[in-house]
Formats: C-alpha cells, sequence, structure tokens
C-alpha cells in the first residue's frame, strides 16, 4: 500500500471500516460458495428441489449480504475520496498562494494548472478505487486459502504456489509500467506548459513570422506524449494477458487434480465443487487490482506530486498577528537582504524602507534590478535571509503571515482567468459577495461595456474552453477582484506591461482613484506612473540607489534622470 496514503487525514478509521467489511465480505464468499455446492450436490444425488431449497435461500442470503457490503465499501471509499481530494484541493491551492507566483512561474503554469484541476480528479479517482481493491487483495485471498486448505491441501498448495509468482510477475510488470507512466506524466506536463506558454506567446511568433515553423515544435512534443501513451497502454494490456493467462492455468490445474480425485473416490463431490467454485474468488481481487492498476497509475503520480508540494517547506507556517493597516501605522525595514535558492546571487540587499500610513510607493529599474523580487517580499512570498521588519516597532519575522496577506492584493502582470463565469472571476478571493456587489466593482475597474456585450453578461464563461478576453479585459478583471476586495494594501508587479499605452492610460484612471487612501507598491518599468507616486525608490543590482518623488530625483540627475531621459529617447 501505498505509504502517502497514511498521510491523509481520517484514512486509518476508514481503513478499519473497509477492513471490517472485506472480513464479512470474504466470509460470506466462502459460505455462498459452501452452500451452493452443498446445494448442487444434493440435488446430483437424486434429492427434491425442496430438499435443496435451504442451502439455496442461504447461498442467496449471503449473496445478498456480500454484495451489501461491496457497496457498503464502495459508498464509504466514495464519500472518503470527495472529502480527501476537496481538502487536498483546498490544501493545494492555499499553498501555492504562499509559494507564490515565483514557484508557479518557475515551475510552469500550464503544470500547475493541469495538477490542481485534473491531478486532484484523477487522485480522487485512485483513491475511490485503490483503497477497496487493496483490501481486498489482503483479506480476502487470504480467508479463501485457509478455507481450502481444510478442505483439500493439494488444492491450497497450487493456489498458494500460484498467487506469489503471479504476484511477482506483476511486480516486475509494475515497476515498468510505473517507469513509462513517470514518462508519460512527465510529457504531459511539457505539453501543458508547452500549450500554454504557445497560447501567450502566439501574437509574438505571428509578429517574428515564426508561427508555421512553431508547428512544428508543438507537434514534436504532441508526438513524445503519444509514444509515452502507446508505451504505458503496452504494458497494461500484456499485465492483463499475464493474469487472465496464470489465473486460467492455476484453476485449470487444481480443476485436474480436483477430477482425478473424484474419479478415485479419493473426495466428495460437495467439498470438490466448493473448492472449484472458491478458486476463482480466489484470484478475482488480484485481478482487479491490476485491472485498475494502470487506470489509477496517473491518479497516484499525481498524489504523489499533490503530497510532495504540500510538504515543500514554506516559512508561512508560524503566523505572526501583524496589525490592521490604517492610515497612522508605521512599516520599517532595516537592513533586508535576499538571496535566490538555486544560487549565490544576492537578489536585494541592505534594503531600508519606512513608511507611515496611506502613499503610492513605485519600484522602478532596469531589468533584474530587483523589483518583482521586493514586490515578492513585500507580499510574502520569499523570506529575508537577513534584516529587521517592524510594524508599529512590533518585530516580524516575516510577512508571510496570514495576517498581513489578509490585508492586501496582488495584482500580477498576467492575472490568471478560471474556466468559469465572469461573476466567479471576478469574486475569486470573496466567494460570497453578492451579484451586485460584483456590479459594482466591475462598473468601478471599467468593465460594464465589455459585461453588457458578452451574451449571457456575468453568466458568460471564460478562461480556457469559455470566451477569450483581451489583455487589457483579463487586467480589469483583476482590478475588479482588488475592488471587491476593498483591502487596505495593494501590491503591484509590472501589472500593464503587456498592455498597449491607450489601454494602459485608460486603466490608469480607475487604478489612481482606487490607490486613494491605500498603502501602494507598483513596480513597473513604465516611468509616466511616476510623476502620480507619493515616493520613488529607485532599484540597481538589488540595492536602492535613489528614493524620493519625481521632482526631487529629477533634481538629482542620477540614476532615476538617466532612466528618464532614456526612456524619453525610445518614444
Amino acid at each position: 500500500m501505498d505509504k502517502a496514503l497514511f498521510k491523509l487525514k481520517g484514512i486509518r478509521a476508514v481503513l478499519a471500516k473497509l477492513a471490517a467489511l472485506t472480513v464479512i465480505q470474504a466470509g460470506m464468499i466462502i459460505t455462498q460458495a459452501f452452500y451452493l455446492a452443498a446445494a448442487i450436490s444434493s440435488l446430483f444425488g437424486g434429492d427434491s428441489f425442496h430438499d435443496a431449497a435451504r442451502e439455496l435461500a442461504i447461498f442467496f442470503l449471503a449473496l445478498t449480504i456480500r454484495q451489501g457490503a461491496a457497496v457498503w465499501k464502495k459508498h464509504i471509499a466514495f464519500h472518503f475520496a470527495a472529502y480527501a481530494s476537496e481538502t487536498l484541493h483546498a490544501a493545494l491551492l492555499e499553498k501555492l498562494f504562499r509559494l507564490g507566483p515565483r514557484f508557479v512561474k518557475k515551475e510552469g503554469s500550464g503544470q500547475t494548472v493541469t495538477l490542481v484541476i485534473e491531478g486532484i480528479t484523477k487522485y480522487r479517482h485512485y483513491l475511490e478505487l485503490s483503497l477497496v481493491k487493496l483490501l481486498n487483495m489482503a483479506l480476502i485471498p487470504m480467508a479463501i486459502m485457509i478455507f481450502i486448505l481444510s478442505l483439500n491441501a493439494r488444492s491450497a498448495v497450487i493456489l498458494t504456489l500460484a498467487l506469489p509468482l503471479l504476484v511477482i510477475f506483476m511486480i516486475l510488470l509494475g515497476l515498468a509500467a510505473r517507469t513509462k507512466a513517470d514518462r508519460q506524466y512527465e510529457s504531459y506536463h511539457l505539453l501543458s506548459n508547452h500549450f500554454v506558454d504557445s497560447l501567450r506567446g502566439l501574437e509574438t511568433l505571428k509578429y517574428l513570422g515564426l508561427a508555421k515553423s512553431h508547428v512544428n515544435k508543438i507537434a514534436y512534443v504532441s508526438e513524445q506524449y503519444r509514444k509515452a501513451t502507446l508505451a504505458s497502454l503496452k504494458i497494461a494490456f500484456l499485465s492483463s494477458f499475464a493474469l487472465d493467462f496464470f489465473t486460467m492455468l492455476s484453476i485449470a490445474t487444481v480443476a485436474v487434480f480436483l477430477g482425478l480425485d473424484l474419479i478415485n473416490g479419493g473426495m466428495y463431490l460437495h467439498p470438490a465443487l466448493t473448492i472449484l467454485i472458491l478458486a476463482p474468488e480466489y484470484f478475482v481481487p488480484i485481478r482487479e487490482l491490476g485491472s485498475d492498476y494502470h487506470a489509477t497509475l496517473d491518479g497516484k503520480n499525481a498524489g504523489k506530486k499533490i503530497i510532495e508540494l504540500l510538504e515543500r517547506e514554506t516559512f508561512q507556517e508560524l503566523d505572526t498577528l501583524v496589525p490592521v493597516w490604517d492610515s497612522s501605522t508605521n512599516f520599517t525595514i532595516k537592513g533586508l537582504s535576499v538571496q535566490y535558492d538555486d544560487d549565490y546571487a544576492t537578489a536585494l540587499e541592505d534594503i531600508e524602507l519606512n513608511v507611515t500610513g496611506a502613499k503610492t510607493i513605485g519600484i522602478i529599474g532596469s531589468s533584474g534590478a530587483g523589483k518583482s523580487t521586493l514586490i515578492d517580499v513585500l507580499s510574502g512570498f520569499l523570506k529575508q535571509v537577513s534584516g529587521d521588519i517592524q510594524i508599529n516597532q512590533q518585530r516580524v519575522e516575516t510577512l508571510a503571515a496570514k495576517s498581513w496577506q489578509r490585508q492586501l492584493s496582488y495584482i500580477p502582470q498576467h492575472p490568471y482567468i478560471f474556466h468559469d463565469t465572469v461573476l466567479n472571476n471576478i469574486r475569486f478571493y470573496h466567494p460570497d459577495a453578492q451579484a451586485n456587489e460584483v456590479y459594482e466593482a466591475a462598473r468601478y475597474a471599467g468593465l460594464l461595456d465589455v459585461i453588457e456585450s458578452l451574451p449571457e453578461g456575468l453568466a458568460t464563461m471564460i478562461g480556457d474552453g469559455g470566451r477569450t478576453l483581451s489583455g487589457g479585459q483579463e487586467q480589469r478583471i483583476a482590478l475588479a477582484r482588488s475592488f471587491l476586495g476593498k483591502r487596505s494594501i495593494i501590491m503591484l508587479d509590472e501589472p500593464t506591461a503587456h498592455l498597449d499605452i491607450e489601454t494602459e492610460l485608460e486603466l490608469k484612471e480607475k487604478m489612481l482613484d482606487f490607490f486613494k487612501g491605500k498603502l501602494v507598491f507598483l513596480a513597473t518599468h513604465r516611468l509616466h506612473w511616476m510623476r502620480d507616486m507619493d515616493e520613488i525608490i529607485v532599484l540597481e543590482h538589488g540595492r536602492i540607489v535613489e528614493s524620493g518623488d519625481h521632482k526631487q530625483l529629477l533634481a538629482n540627475k542620477s540614476v532615476y534622470y538617466q532612466l528618464v531621459k532614456a526612456q524619453e529617447g525610445e518614444v
């Protein structure tokens, strides 16, 4: 049994219930075989149907109890799988939010979305089938074997020798299948990431005239996935053949020896029939487990990946009570440094910051200067390696504290649009929000014209497989999410980088109005925003080289001045 299963909450109680029902089921299998054989022997011996009625009644009663136990087991497994998958889904989403956009970007957004949506579904299917089948395999053959041993030792020996050989053969095939399935799973995630990246870059590919040549790359990735899938299916078909072959051979061997014993008078008909009826039942659990093994392998791999991700070390586990931000709250950072996990390069070094109350702060710098890293630290997605953070003179170990993150809205460069209605996309962070509140947030974000143009208004499906929105419309969805939240701290990481200037200027009016009375950190390379910022932080190689407002920094004629002049020259 997969050790990862024991990490699921409530699994031991469920296994205990399933084990008890499996024991009852095994007893009923033996009972129905015994009394069916008794009825057939009685009729074969010349007794009337009335004489065999008692045995047949017990047989049908045992059959009913057996099927009832099987249905009950499926019911328990179904509800536990539903509960466990929902719990894992919620935990996985929470973990991804804790890990932040940098982790998703590193893992691949296509792979992450596939894991959240399809991976959870496959893992639920795996739980629903595997729990029942594993316990059947562990208990039913053993009970049948003990009973057959009491009737005929030779038949028991034949079946006992057949099962380990079958299990060993299945283990070898299983190892091969797991290798193939791992390759298929990797190909599937590669295909997912490649598909998402291709969709995002389609406009650029067309602009550069590379769209047609990119078709070959798509075909190559798809072909690799097809080959991996077929290789996995070949192993699945081979294992099914092996199961059927060895099962039929073992049952035939038992039947031959039982027939010889009957001819020679060494055994009565009743025990021989009982053994012959039980022999196929002895192999049913392993056949079912083998046939479902390949069907649930993707789910098992997905579950392993999910649990590994949930166990991934984060720094958010211990929450700190952070004061609620208001007009008098003071936020101080001293000597903050951040280092990337994958190398020794310092992303941020010796950052100093002091903010009180509502304020708009622009963060600028050349590409790679550390703008996004600083936003990630302030949002609680990255932890500093050194430095002191204080809010109202209270030291905060990390800004990943839930009480801090509940106060902020994060608007990324590429907001994710879920395959759902416009209504549910806007109220994603606040699913209990009323329709009139969503409508008001949409109006504030300038989405009303867009919504009115959609065939079903707020009920229109968007996202993957739904209606396609432009980049500006997607950004307005993200803005409406923030409006609906009414949170006092706003973090923006290049929110308009992929928009044309006309759309950006139209959104800018709404956003600046939204910023009033809030603490806002805006990382961008578009300097026209800086005229409206209360303070500007200029980063270079992970250090703050300048800070002040627009006029002050222009008067300094230093790094900010050079950036402005360079951008004006580009224009």
